[in-house]
């Protein structure tokens, strides 16, 4: 009876397992990716992981963007528009000029990885709003990032996050639009030539290859959000897993 008993208790095993994998294989790219997309590898702490489709590079030292088709250069621009009285438009050089701010932060990954005590270096949101002087009490910032993606959900061609402004302001939540990874201008895997940096919230949310910040009264669903909804606009990481809280 006790061999029998393990024969019956193996094959459940081997049943359940294959459940489990047709079950994850079903549930696509949507659910996968995102898995994919944050996992480290403790070799070099962060993986080049993007859903972008990477047709251009960055030179910090110049500032400029190169097109890989055709080799097409230009320099890259950060625009900051929607609710404001001054639209603005930043070189990189420009960028790099404003008074900047630095941190040691964890980044935290929603398949359940974290990279603790990551040195970033960039601005904070209130120097751009200052630039640009807010109109009508905007409660929401959109950021757009560089290149297409390779999927368009809700019609989305392009990596796409929002935040609450107050969100932004707030010294506790230490969002950072980050230049620098410790001590160097942004690689491109990175995120180069600049993304958001937002500990409290998933990596999903930290936007890379940012180029325009829109200030709007509407909130924006992110390209992740869009993908699936099981991503929360919010993203916020559990407070058991802050070590910073």
């Amino acid at each position: 009876m006790p061999q029998l008993q393990g024969k019956v208790g193996k094959i459940m095993r081997n049943i359940a397992r294959r459940t489990i994998l047709k079950g994850l294989k079903a549930l696509g790219l949507f659910i996968a990716a995102p898995i994919s997309f944050c996992a480290e590898a403790f070799a070099d702490r962060f993986p080049t992981r993007t859903v972008e489709i990477r047709d251009f590079s960055f030179d910090p030292q110049t500032g400029m963007i190169r097109r890989e088709k055709g080799g097409k250069t230009e320099p890259y621009k950060l625009i900051i528009d929607g609710l404001v009285e001054k639209p603005v438009t930043l070189s990189y050089a420009e960028l790099t000029s404003l008074p900047a701010a630095s941190q040691v932060s964890d980044f935290h990954c929603v398949e359940g990885w974290t990279i603790s005590q990551v040195g970033w270096s960039g601005l904070r949101f209130a120097e751009l709003a200052k630039l640009v002087k807010p109109r009508e009490d905007p409660k929401y910032a959109v950021f757009h990032a560089m290149g297409k993606t390779f999927g368009t959900p809700g019609g989305v061609d392009h990596y796409i996050e929002s935040f609450r402004v107050d969100d932004l302001l707030d010294p506790d939540q230490e969002i950072l639009l980050a230049f620098e990874k410790d001590g160097k201008p942004l690689a491109q895997e990175r995120g180069a030539p600049l993304r958001v940096i937002a500990p409290f919230r998933f990596a999903y949310k930290s936007i890379k290859f940012v180029h325009r910040v829109e200030f709007s009264n509407k909130r924006r669903d992110g390209w992740w959000t869009l993908a699936n909804s099981i991503y929360s606009w919010d993203a916020l990481v559990p407070k058991r897993r802050l070590r910073q809280r």
